[in-house]
């Protein structure tokens, strides 16, 4: 997109706020302008200079607010709004709403798992329990034309009648892979109803990801937060009724769980009123530790082998480390300043992505000599087939990083990177939901 096209999309965005006239909109066109021009001279290209001026006149000037309100990756490079008093309740109205609908989901769908007999198919559609109002939720916020609406719905209930109606053998190693792996599809379709349908532009799949980072901070401060109130609950029902504490548990941990994942949402949006980001804030702390980790870890391995004790438990903590590292270097690069000079921290991210591609290495190594041996299984497939996608991922991430260390290139070519790459993401869960059982016979 050049940069005419730039400006007149922010331009049309502050006239629709209607607190400015076309004469005003011209004025602060031209003070975007100078600056873009000015950081232009200073080396950046048009898309940098034209977000960096977007910002800095923001910051001057409240009329432009509206177009960063919109574009929240202008929020995230510590870009702050303040809410005003009339703005509207509707996400907050929303997510009670949607909050209360989880939990009597969630309720349902534990009760009837306590049946005498209680079906395999409830434990794989927790996913679906847990994930669907979030999308409702963000459906009704992004006011998503019904026909959009109407597709996401029409997804869930593919997903659902595929997994309930799948013939899954007893004690069968794919029905467990589609209970671990269908809330990530269904995330995917949360992602969908976050950016209101619009899946073909980078910059909200970029916003996606930033959601994504602050909702699981967000949602494991609830989880710290309810984890006390459960414990205390407990402490005080012991002295008058300690055979009820189980019982009481058994409806408010879920319940809180169910709600608290809407209201982490709803926290992620509300936050951006607040100066602080905690995402920016806490890459900037863990980068460097994930990066001497890696390192150890990497050496430690390549030096003694992962050898025979290599199990599924390790190779599902090795995958999880890695998407950690993957988020670590999305959310240090995206709040990184564009006009800064290359500093420590572009070194560390490339330190520890390196590290993370050798340790991937080694597991993809393990894992092909494990197939050797021992011939496919659904499990095998799987973690081979993610393990293939992560250091594709890694691998370029590394490239592209050394660029930014020792070219000097764009760091939003990294942001880009990841956003195109999320539906070979996408692809590959819900290829292993709903293609790989069949395919191992639902055995």
């Amino acid at each position: 997109m050049d940069l005419d096209t730039h400006v007149a999309e922010w331009r049309a965005s502050i006239l629709r706020s209607r607190a400015v006239d076309p004469a005003d909109a011209d004025e602060l066109e031209s003070h975007l302008r100078d600056r873009v021009t000015d950081l232009r001279a200073a080396g950046l290209d048009d898309d940098e200079a034209f977000l960096i001026a977007v910002k800095r006149l923001g910051q001057v000037d409240a009329l432009t607010a509206e177009y960063a309100r919109v574009h929240s990756d202008r929020l995230w490079k510590q870009l702050a709004l303040s809410r005003t008093d009339d703005e509207p309740r509707r996400p907050f109205i929303a997510m009670l709403a949607f909050a209360a609908l989880a939990v009597v989901l969630n309720q349902t769908a534990r009760l009837l798992t306590l049946s005498p007999e209680p079906d395999a198919w409830l434990l794989r559609d927790v996913g679906l329990v847990i994930f669907t109002p979030l999308v409702g939720y963000f459906a009704v916020v992004r006011r998503m034309p019904l026909r959009r609406s109407l597709v996401l719905l029409l997804i869930i209930g593919v997903l659902a009648a595929a997994v309930t109606l799948f013939p899954f053998s007893a004690d069968s190693a794919t029905s467990l892979i589609v209970a671990i792996h269908l809330p990530i599809v269904l995330w995917f379709v949360v992602g969908v109803a976050y950016v209101g349908g619009e899946v073909r532009a980078s910059g909200r799949r970029m916003d996606f990801i930033r959601f994504t980072g602050e909702w699981v901070i967000y949602l494991a401060l609830i989880v710290l937060g309810g984890g006390v109130l459960a414990g205390l609950t407990a402490l005080i029902l012991s002295p008058i009724a300690p055979d009820a504490i189980g019982e009481v548990l058994a409806w408010v941990v879920p319940s809180g769980g169910a709600a608290g994942i809407i209201v982490a949402a709803w926290l992620v949006e509300a936050k951006k009123s607040v100066i602080e980001n905690l995402a920016p804030v806490l890459t900037a702390i863990f980068t460097p530790l994930f990066a001497v980790m890696l390192v150890v870890a990497a050496v430690g391995y390549a030096i003694a082998g992962l050898g025979r004790e290599f199990d599924r438990e390790l190779l599902t903590v090795f995958d999880v480390l890695l998407i950690v590292v993957l988020g670590l270097v999305v959310y240090g690069i995206s709040a990184r300043d564009a006009a800064k000079r290359v500093g420590v921290m572009d070194v560390l991210r490339l330190v520890a992505v390196v590290a993370a591609i050798l340790l991937d290495a080694l597991v993809l190594g393990s894992m092909i000599a494990r197939v050797g041996e021992l011939g496919f299984t659904p499990n095998r497939v799987a973690a081979l087939g993610l393990n293939i996608v992560l250091i594709v991922n890694l691998f370029v991430t590394a490239v592209l990083l050394a660029r930014i260390v020792w070219a000097r290139t764009p760091a939003a070519r990294v942001e880009r990177w990841q956003t195109d790459y999320l539906p070979v993401f996408a692809g590959w869960v819900t290829a292993v939901v709903l293609v790989l059982p069949a395919v191992f016979a639902f055995r």
